[in-house]
């Protein structure tokens, strides 16, 4: 296999596991097997939970609650309802959205308990909220939670009566400021029996879920989550990240107290978030067959569980595609980089020219640096900054993901186009595109090493392959350079589609380390390209890119905004 048909494989097999990655499963049907997560059945709550907009203290809302308790008690459960007062901070908005000041309607949550075998033992809480915002159904927000919790609660009674007793939370009020989950903790007095808290939340409509938080300490939970849950979603970068974000959920409060807990969300389709259109048609049924299957399999290990993990050394891990889970010690971090620096150093050891070292490490900085002020620039034409309407720049995300890959894309060829001087790489210029990001490795371990691997596992990849190239010949190399291209490139595509979902409206440059990172491991493989011809890719790349910005500069405002924002 030479070069040029080794980079066609490592594209195409990137594609499709990042593919792969980011695809929901099909939903469950309603005939499934009993014990088993059906979306399919949870749609049947979903869609009476949210046949319309229903905030706290709305007569929509009630109506939810009653169906809420009705069903819990039909399933077996001890139900009840518990109030609280709002603050005056959920007062000021609920008045917003109403348009006019009035009297604040209590907060009311519905708790429900399905006994365990032993009660004394801490109990396993499912939590989400019934409140929506104003102006949306709240199919997925958080319709999908609740039905995801009473489809959940179904497939474990199957099994009869659990080791432990199962608790259920439907706070109130969640929009108005998470409320409901602050007068629970606060007051309720069976906020004591609770051990572990699964919270189910989601922004937008689709996509894949993800358990992106944990409490603190949470080596020995995590190992659990991997052990029990079948193609588990998560990542130890998205907990890292998420603490660093001004963000919240229910999960805050109790996080805040010190109960440990997984929070699950799905983020795709992101016009959906708080949208008039966010109705049952419009979820993604698949999200919530992704959603429910993982919960349910963690909160079966949870209630089986003969005492409850404690608190252990945070640990490294993530999902592979969302085909099988990794997880090891932080110092394991060390290690990987070691090999991935002696790899690439084994390839050049005298043969690699110094200036082609040096001309690898030009390469990087200039494409790090490049892609971000391309994609900060374009950004800023399609009316990224200033004034904006948050959710009309969430319906643009589907066009911001193309505008960033073309800019990506343009990025590359202009620094190969200068740089590489249209040559293959050799040893000394791929090790020399590594140097930085090795660095900057090498930081990202000492200082938040549950946050790195995205950095040291792809660079670990290259440079074992770089080695094999070097001691196996060229054969042999190609083949481990594919592989290694296709399952980093592929992870970085995927991780990319993540950050530019979560925060591409307004920072997209984030996607210019997996940029730097894919760069390094397809650099093997790339053939020998004229100068003149990767120019030109370039410049049609970022004239395609800014047509899209002035596509959504232009564009009127989408209609699924929510109608509370500012623009309304």
């Amino acid at each position: 296999m030479n070069r040029y048909w080794g980079l066609l494989a490592a594209i195409a097999g990137a594609i499709i596991l990042a593919i792969i990655a980011t695809t929901p499963p099909a939903p469950a049907p309603a005939t499934a097997a009993a014990a088993d997560f059906s979306a399919t059945r949870a749609m049947v709550d979903d869609r009476i939970i949210a046949r319309a907009p229903h905030p706290t203290g709305s007569p929509a809302d009630a109506e939810v609650r009653s169906y809420l308790v009705a069903r819990l008690r039909a399933m077996g459960l001890e139900t009840s309802t518990s109030g609280g007062t709002m603050s005056s901070k959920a007062v000021e908005r609920l008045d917003l959205w109403r348009g006019h000041p009035a009297s604040p309607p209590p907060l009311t949550n519905v708790v429900g308990i399905l006994p365990g075998k032993d009660r004394s033992l801490p109990a396993v809480l499912l939590m989400a909220h019934h409140d929506s915002v104003w102006g949306s159904p709240g199919a997925a927000d958080d319709g999908a939670g609740v039905a995801s919790a009473l489809e959940t609660i179904r497939a474990i009674k199957t099994a009869g009566q659990p080791p432990r007793d199962l608790m259920v939370l439907f706070s109130d009020g969640e929009e108005l400021g998470l409320e409901g989950a602050k007068a629970f903790f606060a007051n309720d007095p069976r906020r004591t029996h609770v051990g572990v808290i699964v919270n189910m939340e989601t922004r937008g409509g689709g996509g894949r879920a993800s358990m992106f938080e944990t409490g603190s300490d949470n080596g020995a939970m995590t190992t659990l989550f991997g052990q029990a849950v079948h193609r588990p979603v998560s990542t130890s970068l998205s907990v890292f990240i998420y603490k660093k974000l001004p963000n919240s959920t229910d999960y805050t409060v109790a996080k805040e107290l010190g109960y440990p807990g997984f929070n699950f969300a799905f983020i795709g389709r992101p016009s959906q978030y708080h949208s008039p259109s966010a109705t049952p048609d419009a979820l993604d049924q698949g999200a919530v067959q992704d959603m429910g299957r993982q919960v349910l399999d963690l909160t079966r290990a949870l209630l089986a569980a003969p005492a409850l993990p404690g608190k252990a050394p945070d640990r490294v891990f993530f999902d592979v595609f969302g085909l099988f889970f990794v997880s090891y010690a932080a110092w394991v971090g060390w290690m990987l980089l070691a090999v991935g620096a002696i790899g690439y150093g084994a390839a050049t050891f005298d043969r690699g020219r110094l200036g082609d070292i040096g001309r690898g490490v030009a390469m990087t900085l200039a494409l790090f640096v490049g892609a971000g002020l391309l994609l900060f620039a374009v950004n800023f034409v399609s009316g990224g900054y200033g004034r904006v309407n948050y959710y009309d720049r969430l319906a643009a995300i589907p066009r911001l993901e193309v505008q960033a890959l073309l800019l990506c894309l343009a990025a590359a060829a202009l620094v190969w186009g200068l740089i590489a001087a249209a040559r293959s790489a050799s040893a000394g210029l791929t090790a020399g595109m590594a140097v930085p990001l090795l660095l900057l490795g090498l930081f990202a371990q000492a200082t938040a090493p549950t946050a790195a691997f995205p950095i040291i596992v792809p660079l670990f990849l290259g440079g074992v392959a770089m080695a094999i190239w070097r001691f196996f010949g060229d054969r042999v190399g190609v083949v481990a350079s594919v592989i290694a291209a296709m399952l980093g490139v592929g992870y970085m595509i995927a991780l990319s589609w993540q950050l530019i979902q979560a925060v591409g409206p307004v920072t997209p440059m984030v996607v210019a380390l997996p940029l730097a990172l894919a760069a390094v491991l397809a650099a093997p493989l790339v053939p020998a390209i004229a100068r003149g011809r990767a120019l030109k890719a370039a410049g049609l790349l970022v004239v395609l890119a800014l047509a899209i910005a002035l596509w959504v500069r232009l564009d009127a405002l989408a209609p699924s905004v929510a109608v509370y924002s500012s623009d309304h």
